[in-house]
C-alpha cells in the first residue's frame, strides 16, 4: 500500500524564498548570514503554523551550506548534501531538541557538555530548542553561561509561541525575531498553488473558507486543504464546494449567521429560531457560530464607525451586502452590548452541555435586549465587569417602534446581570410610593439608615466621593472595594424612595472625601483642639499613660 506524504510537510519550505508571509524577516537573516552578522542565539516567536521551526532549520542550513557566499546561499533546486541531510533531520551537527518533553536542568547539561566538541563536517554545531518555554527555571539557569559566550563554531536557534514565559535574562542573551500571522490573501494563493499540484478540485469560496479559519496559520490551513482533498473523492460530483467544507468542519453559513442577526435586529424570534435549528441541523458548532457572531459585529461596528468594509478580510461580495443592509439603523451601542453579551455565553459553554438549547437561549435573550428598551424612559447605567476591574457604560438609546427598525431609548444593560433582568420585573405604582425629598448626598444616607439599607449606607460613607450632586443627577468617584451592584442598587432605592428616576454618573475627577474620610478628619481636629486647653493638657502631661480619644460637645441637658 502506498503512503503519500502530509501536504504539511511535502509542501515545507526549503529555502527563505518559499517562506509565506515573513518577507522582512527573510531578508534580514540572509543579509545577516551574507555578511557575517550573525548573533550567538536566535530566538523565533509566533503563533503555531506560521514557520518557527522551519525557519530555524532553514538558517541551520544557510549557516553551514557549502555552497553559500556573500552573494547567495544554497539554491534549492541544487542543494548541498549538508542542506539535504538538514532538510531530513539527520545532520550531526544540527541537533533538535523538544523543550516540551526535556525540560529539566540534566537535559540541559547534556546539551551544554555536548557543546564543548567541535562539529564534526559543518562549519557550526546548532543547537535547536523548540518550545523552549517549557524549560525549568533551573534549565533556563543552567543555559545561560553558554547561551551568552558559547564557542566560536556553536549558535542556538531557540522557537516558542509562548515568549513571555521566558525569563528576560534568557531574552537579552538572544536577537529575536517575530513572525508575523500570515494574511488572509497570502495563504488562499499558497493553498490554490498547491491544489493546482495536487490535481484537487476545490471551488474558490471552500478555498477562502480554509484560508480564514487557518487564522494566520499556515500549516493549519494546509492540513485543512489535505483533510478536503481526501473528501473530495467522497462528493457526489467530485468537486469539494464551501458548503461540503462547511459540513465538514461544522461551520456555520455565514449568509444564514448574518441573516439571524437581521432576525434579532427586527424583533423576529421566530424566524431567527428556525433558522438556528437549519444550522443546527447542518452540524454547526456552537464556538464556531459564536465566534463568526462576533465577527460579524466588528464588521458592523467597523461599516457603522468607517462607513466602508469592501476591502476587510477578502469578503465574498454577497457577505459585504447583507452586512451593509443590515447595519441600517442600527445603533452602535447595541453593537457593544452584543459583543460582551457573545463573549459571556462563549464562556457559559463550558460548563453547558446542551449546545442548541445555550444558543437558543442566547438568541432570545438577544432580541430581550432590543425590545426591553421601550420600557425604559430615563438614562440609566451598565454595571460591567471587565478584565477584573468595575466599568460603568452610560447607554442613550431610540425606542423600537415602527418599519422594524431598531430605534431603542436610553437603555440600561449589565451584560453580567442579564439573567437576573430577563425576569420582568413589576411595574412600579407610583401613586402607593411614598415620595421622600431628598436635598443633599447626606441625605440619601441618612435614608438608607433609616430604611436599614446597611450595605448600601456602608458604600456610601466609605466607598464613594461626590464629585457634583443635584435634583436628579449624581456624580461621583470610587474606589475597588465599592459593591458592583452598587449602581443598580442605589437606582433602584431612590426610585421607591423618591418616585423619580435619578441619573448617577461615574466620573474620573478624583471627588470630595468621603463621608466616613470627613467624619474621622473632624474627629481629629476636634481633638487636636482640645488638647490644646489647659486642663487637658495637665492631665496627659501628669499621667503618663492618658490620651485624649474623642471629644462631645455640651448639649446642655
Amino acid at each position: 500500500m502506498k503512503h503519500n506524504k502530509i501536504l504539511a510537510l511535502k509542501y515545507r519550505p526549503q529555502n527563505f524564498s518559499d517562506l509565506i508571509g515573513q518577507e522582512i524577516l527573510s531578508k534580514t537573516i540572509t543579509n545577516g548570514i551574507k555578511t557575517g552578522r550573525t548573533p550567538n542565539a536566535y530566538l523565533l516567536t509566533g503563533i503555531r503554523g506560521v514557520g518557527k521551526t522551519t525557519t530555524a532549520r532553514l538558517i541551520a542550513k544557510a549557516l553551514n551550506c557549502e555552497k553559500s557566499s556573500k552573494d547567495s546561499i544554497c539554491d534549492k533546486k541544487n542543494f548541498c548534501q549538508t542542506c539535504v541531510e538538514i532538510a531530513n533531520s539527520n545532520h550531526i551537527d544540527v541537533l533538535e531538541m523538544d523543550a516540551a518533553s526535556k525540560t529539566g536542568i540534566d537535559d540541559i547539561r547534556d546539551l551544554i557538555e555536548n557543546s564543548k566538541y567541535s562539529p564534526t563536517s559543518a562549519k557550526f554545531k546548532i543547537f535547536i530548542i523548540d518550545e523552549v518555554h517549557m524549560l525549568s527555571k533551573q534549565a533556563f539557569n543552567g543555559l545561560l553561561k553558554t547561551l551568552e559566550e558559547p564557542p566560536l563554531s556553536l549558535k542556538f536557534i531557540l522557537a516558542t509561541t509562548e515568549v513571555k514565559k521566558i525569563p528576560i535574562t534568557i531574552l537579552s542573551r538572544c536577537q529575536r525575531f517575530d513572525l508575523k500571522r500570515v494574511n488572509i490573501e497570502s495563504i488562499y494563493k499558497h493553498l490554490e498553488n498547491i491544489s493546482k499540484k495536487e490535481n484537487g478540485n476545490i471551488s474558490s469560496k471552500a478555498l477562502r473558507i480554509i484560508s480564514q479559519v487557518s487564522e494566520g496559520s499556515v500549516r493549519d490551513g494546509i492540513s485543512l486543504l489535505d483533510r478536503a482533498l481526501s473528501y473530495q473523492n467522497v462528493t457526489s460530483n467530485n468537486e469539494v464546494r464551501d458548503q461540503d467544507l462547511r459540513n465538514m468542519l461544522g461551520l456555520a453559513d455565514r449568509g444564514k449567521v448574518i441573516q439571524i442577526l437581521k432576525e434579532v435586529f427586527e424583533g423576529n424570534s421566530q424566524n431567527a429560531i428556525n433558522i438556528l435549528k437549519e444550522l443546527f441541523s447542518d452540524g454547526i458548532e456552537a464556538k464556531h457560530f459564536l465566534n463568526d457572531i462576533l465577527d460579524i459585529l466588528s464588521l458592523i461596528n467597523r461599516k457603522l464607525s468607517l462607513g466602508t468594509i469592501e476591502n476587510d478580510k477578502v469578503l465574498p461580495e454577497e457577505e459585504i451586502n447583507l452586512i451593509n443592509n443590515i447595519s441600517n439603523g442600527i445603533d452602535i451601542n447595541d453593537i457593544g452590548i452584543f459583543w460582551q453579551f457573545t463573549i459571556k455565553t462563549i464562556d457559559d459553554l463550558r460548563i453547558i452541555n446542551d449546545e442548541e438549547i445555550t444558543l437558543e437561549m442566547y438568541i432570545l435573550q438577544l432580541i430581550h435586549l432590543i425590545s426591553i428598551g421601550g420600557n425604559v424612559e430615563e438614562k440609566s447605567f451598565v454595571d460591567t465587569k471587565l478584565s477584573g476591574d468595575q466599568k460603568k457604560i452610560l447607554k442613550n438609546k431610540d425606542n423600537f417602534q415602527e418599519n422594524k427598525s431598531l430605534k431603542v431609548k436610553n437603555q440600561l444593560k449589565n451584560t453580567d446581570q442579564v439573567k437576573t433582568s430577563l425576569i420582568e420585573k413589576p411595574k412600579l405604582n407610583n401613586d402607593k410610593l411614598i415620595k421622600t425629598k431628598i436635598n443633599t448626598f447626606e441625605d440619601i444616607v441618612k435614608l438608607a439608615n433609616s430604611e436599614n439599607e446597611i450595605e448600601l449606607k456602608y458604600d456610601l460613607e466609605r466607598n464613594v466621593k461626590l464629585v457634583n450632586f443635584s435634583k436628579g443627577n449624581i456624580d461621583i468617584s470610587f474606589n475597588e472595594k465599592l459593591n458592583k451592584n452598587f449602581i443598580k442598587i442605589l437606582s433602584e432605592k431612590l426610585l421607591k424612595w423618591t418616585g423619580e428616576r435619578w441619573i448617577i454618573s461615574l466620573n474620573k475627577k478624583i471627588g470630595e472625601k468621603t463621608i466616613f474620610e470627613k467624619k474621622y478628619e473632624l474627629k481629629e481636629n476636634k481633638i487636636d483642639k482640645a488638647k490644646n486647653n489647659i486642663k487637658i493638657k495637665t492631665i496627659i502631661e501628669t499621667f503618663d499613660d492618658a490620651n485624649l480619644i474623642d471629644v462631645e460637645e455640651d448639649t446642655g441637658q
